[in-house]
């Protein structure tokens, strides 16, 4: 019944094993005195740059996304009547 207990987060600098993350890098902070590294979009904590930029593309890229595009995805609400005008130009340019 050991692999229940599994430790499976490790500090680099001192081999000492932990069970949530968050208690690697509360030991990383106040025992090696390491700059933990914030996400901007959630708060969430890391140890190493590459660490938070694979998290900011993968959690947040899609709100980026979101945002940058948002005008592309809005619809213009129109006029119903300017929408039936138009309807009618489109089809009678194709007769």
């Amino acid at each position: 019944m050991d692999f229940l207990h599994h430790k499976k987060f490790v500090c680099e600098k001192d081999n000492q094993k932990f069970e949530t993350y968050e208690e690697l890098i509360a030991h990383s902070q106040h025992i090696h005195h390491l700059t933990i590294l914030k996400c901007d979009g959630c708060g969430k904590e890391f140890i190493h740059e590459k660490d938070r930029l694979h998290h900011v593309r993968e959690e947040h890229e899609k709100e980026l996304d979101r945002r940058e595009h948002r005008d592309i995805y809005k619809k213009v609400i129109k006029n119903p009547q300017d929408e039936i005008d138009e309807q009618n130009r489109k089809f009678s340019d194709n007769l």
